[in-house]
């Protein structure tokens, strides 16, 4: 079995590579030069509905549209969390995905990459996507409007990147992201605590795992510099969030009613983002939280055979998100060994039914027809990351 992962991850990591980690997106049908070139651009409804159109398409049209394949910021970082897991098991004497010294190369390029890709003008360093982006809310973000989700994904990649390279200049640069959080989102009070803006724009403020990676963001600045500021608004942050978690463990998307679906791989975001404000912080008063919300998601999410869920209540459409995240989440939660059997029955499925022979993995399997776009930010780095992680977990010595 776990020779048919590394086989699988082999595969995967050598697509990647080939494709210097760029590629399309669910989201990037504004990219077409073609339809750049249409007044339709300026109308609201035509651009959601052509984004849209791409996202549910199961056939690619990007090519013929003009949608060039570019690098996000997201995927990057993804890809450098994978990178970084190599390393250490190259570290615990597995060189089988690649020596010390090309693994530290990877990370030195992807970490000077996602640096360089960072969104000017902001308080602290902060990163966005490579594509504008119409809401079904009818706002627009324009491309490289930075995001709390993409840039802790960036934080917390480059602050691995830094305990492996000890680079002062990525660490120095990096922590600066807690004053974007503090500075350039929006909060929003509830109850005893507080729920951070999604993005600079005002319109979307009530995202449940989009503010607690705010808190993550803070979380990590009060690891390296201590300010206390940055600590303090971090806990508000997941008391409010705790506070909207279900007695039975559960959280809805957000706050709006056009939120309120459960799903698995936010759940998992959710966790992480706790996890690792405790371990950050030290401060473990969120524990029966945790529990409860990881009791949840692994009753809930997860067949007997491996096949992941992506409703509490409804199977399909399947995301490639689901199968990745959870790996990721137990791992971080010190959760992946008591669980490793259904880990591993979730990665096998996976790769038996999401993935390419080529080596990329699909965005989503349905009953009917699936959708098997390789995505680079979506799909692939998603499951680099997991995967990384899973071999980390399993083959080190």
């Amino acid at each position: 079995m776990k020779s048919n992962i590394a086989s699988s991850f082999k595969k995967l990591k050598s697509y990647c590579e080939a494709e210097d980690f760029k590629g399309w997106d669910p989201y990037d049908g504004m990219n077409s030069k073609v339809f750049q070139a249409l007044p339709l651009k300026h109308w609201d409804l035509a651009r959601l509905a052509w984004i849209q159109g791409f996202k549910r398409s199961p056939i690619n049209f990007r090519k013929l549209l003009l949608v060039p394949k570019e690098h996000n910021t997201k995927g990057l970082a993804l890809f450098l969390l994978g990178y970084c897991r190599l390393y250490k098991l190259a570290e615990n004497g597995n060189e089988d995905f690649g020596t010390k010294d090309q693994i530290l190369q990877r990370i030195n390029e992807l970490s000077e990459l996602l640096l360089g890709l960072r969104s000017k003008g902001y308080s602290g360093s902060a990163w966005g996507y490579n594509f504008d982006w119409q809401a079904r809310r009818l706002f627009l973000f324009k491309k490289y409007t930075p995001t709390v989700v993409a840039t802790c994904f960036c934080v917390e990649a480059l602050l691995e990147s830094y305990e492996i390279t000890k680079n002062e200049h990525v660490l120095k640069e990096t922590v600066t992201a807690a004053d974007f959080v503090v500075k350039d989102l929006s909060r929003t009070k509830h109850g005893s605590g507080i729920i951070f803006s999604y993005s600079v724009l005002d319109g979307n403020n009530t995202v449940i795992n989009a503010s607690l990676l705010g808190a993550k963001i803070l979380s990590y600045s009060y690891k390296y510099t201590k300010n206390q500021e940055h600590a303090d608004l971090a806990k508000q942050a997941v008391i409010a969030a705790c506070d909207l978690q279900s007695e039975d463990g559960s959280w809805i998307y957000g706050l709006l009613p056009i939120q309120s679906w459960i799903d698995s791989f936010h759940t998992g975001f959710n966790l992480d983002a706790i996890e690792t404000y405790q371990q950050n912080t030290d401060d473990l008063s969120f524990q029966k939280h945790l529990d409860k919300g990881l009791k949840y998601y692994l009753d809930n999410f997860f067949e007997g055979d491996g096949m992941p869920k992506y409703y509490h209540d409804k199977t399909f459409p399947i995301d490639i998100h689901c199968p990745a995240q959870v790996i990721v989440t137990l791992s971080k939660m010190k959760a992946f060994q008591p669980n490793k059997a259904l880990l591993s029955k979730v990665l096998h499925w996976t790769i038996d039914n999401m993935q390419h022979k080529k080596g990329y993995f699909y965005y989503q399997y349905r009953q009917g027809m699936s959708s098997k776009i390789s995505y680079m930010r979506w799909s692939n780095a998603f499951m680099f990351n997991a995967m990384a992680h899973y071999l980390l977990e399993t083959k080190s010595k």
